[in-house]
C-alpha cells in the first residue's frame, strides 16, 4: 500500500526530514562553539584552536567514503545511520566530559569525541540522503522537490542549534547536542519499519550481508587511525601536521591515478579535467566561506559589538545567520535562474562558481572596510558581520547546488562514485585549508598581537587578515571567469543548467 498519493510526498520523506534535522542539530550545534570551547576551556591558542577546528572538519568529509561503501557492501542505509547516529552522539558526550573536565585533563578526552564524532558522520551523512530518492519510483517527477523539502530539515536544524547551544555552558552546549542527536536516533530506530517504505510497498535500506572480519578490522583501523592523526602532535610534541599531509596528499595522488586510466576516451578525459579543475576553485572558496566557525567566530566573541536592549547576544549566534539566509534567499535565487533560463541568459556552471567565489571575496571587502583602523578594544558594529554572512550565503546559493549535480552529468558512470569521492575530498581539503587561514589570525584579545604572514604577505592587524581572503578568492574568481569559456568546451554538452537550490556540501 502506498504511503501517499501520487500527487503528494511519502511520510518517509518527514521522518528522514526529522532525523536528519536533529543530526544537523548535534553536528552544527557543537560547531558553533567548537573554537570558543578550545580557546577559553582548554585556553589554547587561537592557531593552535584553528588548525584542530579544520582537522576535524577535514576529516569529517574523508570519512563518508568508508561509511558509504561498508553501507554499499554490507550494513545498509538503515543500520549504517544507526551506528552513526550512536557514535556521533557519544562522541558530544565526551565533549561534555572534556569541557567538564577543563584544562587539566580535557584534550584527551576531546581527541575521543572527535574521533566518535568523525567516523559516526561518515556512516550518517552518505546514507539517510540516499533513502529520499529510495522512497520514489525511478524517475518520479517528485525527487527533485523532496530533497528541496529534505535540505530545509537540514538549514532548520543548523539554523536553531547555534541559538541553542550557544546559549548556555560549553559543557552544557555540547550535552544538548548529544540529546539532539539522541532524539533524532531514538525516532528514527521506533520509527523505521513504519515508514522506511517505497511507493511499491518495499522496506528500503535493509542490511546486504554480515560484515567479514576484514571489514571489521578496517573499521577500527580507521578509528584507531584518525585518533592517533588527531593526537600526533601532543604525543610526540611536534609541530608536523600529519592531517595536512593526509588531506593534500590524497588531492594530488587521486587526480593521477583516475587520469592514467587507460580505458578513459578523450571527451572522458576532458569532462573529468573540468572536474578535477573546478574542485581546485572550490577549495578556495569553502576555505574562506568555512572561517564561520573559526576565525569569524573569535572575530565575533571578541570584536564585535552583540549588545540589543542590555543582553549581550552570544557570539555563535552569528552561526544561524547564514541557514536562515538560505532558506530566505533560495527561493529567490530560484527565480533568478528560472527568469535567465527563460531568456536564454543563465550562466555556465564555471561562471556560477566564478560569480560565488567574487560574493565570497565581497564579503570580506565589507569586513575589511569595518575593521580598517581599528584601535584596541574597538568594537564594530554586529551589523557588518550579518552583511558579510548574507552576501556569503548568495555566494553558496551560486556554487554549491552546482557540484554534485555537475560531478554526476561528467562523470563517466562507471567511475561515478569514485568521482564523487574526489568531490567530497575537495572540501576535506578545503575545510583543513580554513583551519590554516584561521590560524594566521593575529593573536590576543585585541588581535593586534603575534604577527603572522602567508606566503610573503605579512599580516599585523585584523584589516591585513581579511585582506587576505579577498586577495585570495577575488584572484581565483577572476581566473576561474577567464577560464570558464574553456570549460565550458571541455564540459562537451550543451548547457542546460537545474534551478533547483538544493545545498548539498551541508
Amino acid at each position: 500500500m502506498n504511503n501517499t498519493a501520487k500527487t503528494g510526498h511519502p511520510k518517509g520523506l518527514y521522518f528522514l526530514f526529522f532525523t536528519e534535522m536533529w543530526e544537523r542539530f548535534s553536528y552544527y550545534g557543537m560547531r558553533a562553539i567548537f573554537i570558543l570551547f578550545m580557546t577559553k576551556i582548554l585556553l589554547m591558542k587561537d592557531a593552535d584552536a584553528s588548525q584542530i577546528y579544520g582537522s576535524y572538519t577535514g576529516l569529517v568529509y574523508l570519512t563518508p567514503l568508508l561509511g558509504g561503501y561498508l553501507c554499499d557492501k554490507f550494513l545498509g542505509n538503515r543500520r549504517s545511520i544507526i551506528v552513526g547516529g550512536l557514535l556521533m552522539a557519544l562522541g558530544q558526550f565526551f565533549m561534555f566530559l572534556s569541557a567538564s573536565a577543563g584544562a587539566d585533563g580535557g584534550v584527551s578526552i576531546m581527541w575521543m569525541g572527535l574521533t566518535a564524532i568523525i567516523i559516526g558522520n561518515g556512516f550518517f551523512k552518505p546514507n539517510i540522503s540516499t533513502m529520499v530518492g529510495q522512497l520514489y519510483p525511478a524517475n518520479d517527477r517528485r525527487i527533485d522537490s523532496a530533497f528541496t523539502i529534505f535540505y530545509m530539515g537540514i538549514n532548520l536544524g543548523a539554523f536553531f542549534s547555534p541559538l541553542v547551544c550557544g546559549s548556555m555552558d560549553f559543557k552544557w552546549g555540547f550535552l544538548a547536542a548529544c540529546i539532539g542527536m539522541l532524539v533524532g536516533l531514538v525516532a528514527f530506530i521506533l520509527g523505521q519499519k513504519k515508514y522506511l517504505i517505497s511507493e511499491e510497498g518495499k522496506h528500503i535500506g535493509l542490511p546486504v550481508k554480515k560484515l567479514d572480519a576484514k571489514n571489521i578490522g578496517l573499521i577500527l583501523g580507521s578509528i584507531a587511525i584518525i585518533f592517533f592523526m588527531l593526537n600526533f602532535k601532543q604525543m610526540f610534541q611536534s609541530d608536523v601536521d600529519v592531517i595536512s599531509y593526509f588531506i593534500y596528499g590524497a588531492m594530488v595522488v587521486m587526480p593521477v591515478v583516475i587520469l592514467t586510466d587507460k580505458s578513459l576516451t578523450k571527451i572522458e578525459t576532458q569532462r573529468i579535467t573540468v572536474i578535477f579543475i573546478l574542485a581546485f576553485f572550490v577549495i578556495f572558496f569553502w576555505g574562506a566561506f568555512e572561517q564561520a566557525g573559526a576565525s569569524l567566530t573569535l572575530f565575533a566573541d571578541r570584536q564585535t559589538e552583540r549588545t540589543l536592549f542590555g543582553w549581550e547576544m552570544p557570539a555563535s549566534y552569528f552561526q544561524s545567520v547564514n541557514p536562515l539566509a538560505v532558506i530566505s534567499i533560495a527561493p529567490i535565487m530560484t527565480m533568478v535562474w528560472g527568469f535567465l533560463y527563460a531568456r536564454k541568459l543563465e550562466p555556465s556552471s564555471p561562471k556560477k562558481m566564478a560569480i560565488g567565489l567574487g560574493l565570497v571575496a565581497m564579503g570580506y571587502v565589507v569586513i575589511a572596510i569595518a575593521v580598517k583602523g581599528l584601535g584596541i578594544g574597538d568594537k564594530v558594529s554586529m551589523w557588518w558581520l550579518i552583511g558579510l554572512y548574507v552576501i556569503h550565503t548568495i555566494g553558496e546559493l551560486c556554487l554549491s547546488p552546482i557540484g554534485l549535480s555537475m560531478v554526476s552529468k561528467l562523470a563517466p558512470l562507471r567511475l561515478s562514485s569514485l568521482m564523487m569521492g574526489t568531490w567530497f575530498l575537495a572540501n576535506a581539503a578545503a575545510n583543513k585549508f580554513a583551519g590554516t587561514l584561521s590560524a594566521l589570525i593575529p593573536g590576543g584579545e585585541d588581535g593586534t598581537g603575534g604577527a603572522t604572514s602567508f606566503l610573503g604577505f605579512q599580516i599585523t592587524n585584523l584589516y591585513e587578515f581579511f585582506v587576505l581572503f579577498i586577495i585570495m578568492s577575488g584572484t581565483a574568481a577572476a581566473i576561474l571567469f577567464v577560464l570558464s569559456s574553456w570549460l565550458e568546451k571541455k564540459m562537451h554538452n550543451d548547457h542546460v543548467e537545474s534551478v533547483d537550490l538544493e545545498v548539498e556540501n551541508r
